[in-house]
């Protein structure tokens, strides 16, 4: 059905298009912390998707699919890629379950990067006003259908920067809200994860092979279980990032100081005062079409604990 669909779309369109994208993970994370879970996530995401766009309006069609290895083929179910956009002058817009990577970029403490291959698709819609001055996105991803077994749960978010030669000011706010099933289950009762983000900071280089990012600010997690908490709970934090890059070898540096914070999906590791983050990157692969990354993770938990992690990444698009 999606190829008839491409075909009929592709003999009436200006511009048919037909995207394939691969990736390769490697993750495997050593981990003894209590709160982050040792596992070694190893596999390969594929999606293909075919459509058309005309005077900026666009629709494509097509399937994802995670295949972990050492499990049944169907182990985890494809995902339909259905949906409608469109690219104007300065802004776009999507509508149905398209691909995350494009859209969505928050700090590893609102939104783990597992949701990158668990979840690779947002449903529902997005839309972003962009320009000189920087960008302002928002999206709305519907996780949770109400049914007997599966409670009602949805995603929302916003986030931009704005930007004057160097320097700019992120900002970040993200909803998450998970009701009940139907008919209600007792003793359910409905959990609301509230957050946002402010940070600033400057760029470094960029016309030569060294470049550089530093950035610092506040962020804070708000959460209520109505019924069960009195009102909400809410958790402050300094949250710092540094990221360096000379050639085809990069330094990354995340510090979090402060109150543990309770994000739905994000990085358990942000659920401790103080986490902070070293990573020794090598880009072994910069095709403009494949792109190979390999991160060593160290992981200092309340500067008591070392954890450590290795991830490996192969992106193709074409």
């Amino acid at each position: 059905m999606v190829f008839l669909l491409a075909v009929s779309l592709t003999g009436i369109a200006q511009k048919p298009q037909i995207r394939f994208t691969l990736e390769g993970v490697g993750d495997n994370r050593e981990f003894h912390n209590g709160k982050s879970r040792p596992q070694t996530i190893l596999g390969t995401l594929g999606s293909f998707r075919a459509g058309t766009t005309l005077d900026g309006h666009s629709l494509f069609a097509g399937i994802s699919h995670l295949f972990e290895f050492g499990s049944e083929i169907g182990f985890h179910q494809p995902r339909l890629i259905l949906y409608y956009g469109y690219d104007g002058k300065g802004r776009e817009f999507r509508f149905g379950s398209f691909p995350r990577r494009e859209t969505v970029d928050f700090p590893l403490a609102m939104l783990a990067d597992t949701l990158l291959v668990y979840r690779p698709q947002i449903e529902g819609l997005s839309g972003k006003l962009y320009g000189d001055w920087g960008y302002q996105m928002a999206f709305v991803d519907w996780t949770g259908r109400q049914t007997e077994t599966v409670r009602e749960a949805f995603m929302a978010g916003t986030s931009g920067e704005l930007k004057f030669r160097n320097w700019f000011l992120r900002n970040y706010l993200l909803l998450d809200h998970l009701a009940h099933t139907s008919p209600r289950i007792p003793g359910q009762h409905i959990k609301d994860h509230l957050g946002y983000g402010v940070l600033t900071g400057v760029r470094m280089g960029g016309s030569t092979p060294l470049t550089a990012t530093l950035m610092g600010g506040v962020l804070s997690s708000i959460y209520r279980e109505r019924s069960v908490t009195d009102g909400f709970n809410a958790a402050y934090s300094f949250h710092f990032e540094g990221n360096s890059r000379y050639r085809n070898l990069g330094l990354q540096t995340t510090l979090h100081s402060g109150d543990p914070l309770q994000f739905a999906h994000g990085d358990p590791f942000y659920q401790f005062g103080n986490y902070l983050r070293t990573d020794a990157v090598w880009y072994f692969i910069n095709h403009k079409n494949i792109k190979g990354r390999f991160n060593w993770s160290l992981h200092w938990v309340d500067f008591d604990i070392l954890d450590q992690s290795q991830q490996l990444t192969i992106l193709c698009s074409f």
